[in-house]
């Protein structure tokens, strides 16, 4: 009985091993909650500038001014976007360097180096489809495509981290989906994918992984 227990101690050790050596599993719940209160407090003030447009937007303007307007709209929600972004990663990164640290394990291996290459290619592609939907005046598209491409890169890098990614990923596409047929009311979708579900997300991978340790 105690040979038994043994050789399935030594079965549970090297899968363990195994999971280590090709998945990233530090992963930190928090930085699912910090992802989640960026994104709401970005789109908040998105919403604000929008709001803040068409409310000084005149009917006696002429079309060049009006598209003046639109055009500094759109670079102010670019740069509210890249600031989110890139909040959001140091964020991420922070608790996520943190976990692995009290784990004893390093941070940048070679299943971390695949998970962020299987990441940015959906996420580049993403960025040049929205790019797309602007130069051709779609912008109800950009964020409908938003969570498409970026449940797509979740879903695409799940396979060198936890499962519960990929759960997420498909989320984010089916809600990205949904939006299409909601021309206009994309910042909306946009709070949810982005906001609750990560909030939601990283609560549960607190309780399911962080909190136990």
């Amino acid at each position: 009985m105690n040979q038994e227990k043994d050789y399935l101690q030594d079965l549970t050790d090297i899968r363990s091993m195994m999971e280590r050596s090709t998945r990233f599993i530090s992963l930190s719940g928090l930085s699912g909650v910090f992802v989640g209160i960026v994104a709401l407090t970005g789109a908040g003030i998105a919403h604000w500038k929008v709001k803040q447009f068409f409310y000084e937007v005149d009917t006696s303007y002429v079309d060049q001014s009006y598209s003046s307007d639109y055009n500094n709209l759109f670079i102010n929600l670019t740069i509210i976007a890249l600031s989110v972004l890139i909040i959001a990663l140091l964020g991420g990164w922070y608790f996520t360097a943190r976990k692995a640290k009290k784990q004893g394990q390093k941070i940048w291996t070679k299943a971390s180096r695949q998970l962020l290459t299987n990441l940015f290619i959906p996420l580049v592609a993403g960025g040049v489809f929205c790019i797309a939907m602007y130069y051709h005046r779609l912008v109800g598209l950009i964020a409908p495509g938003m969570l498409i491409f970026y449940g797509l890169a979740l879903v695409n890098s799940s396979k060198y981290t936890l499962n519960d990614i990929r759960y997420l990923g498909l989320l984010e596409i089916t809600l990205g989906l949904i939006a299409l047929f909601f021309y206009g009311y994309g910042l909306y979708f946009w709070v949810i994918g982005f906001g609750v579900l990560h909030i939601l997300y990283g609560i549960s991978m607190y309780y399911k992984y962080d909190r136990k340790k």
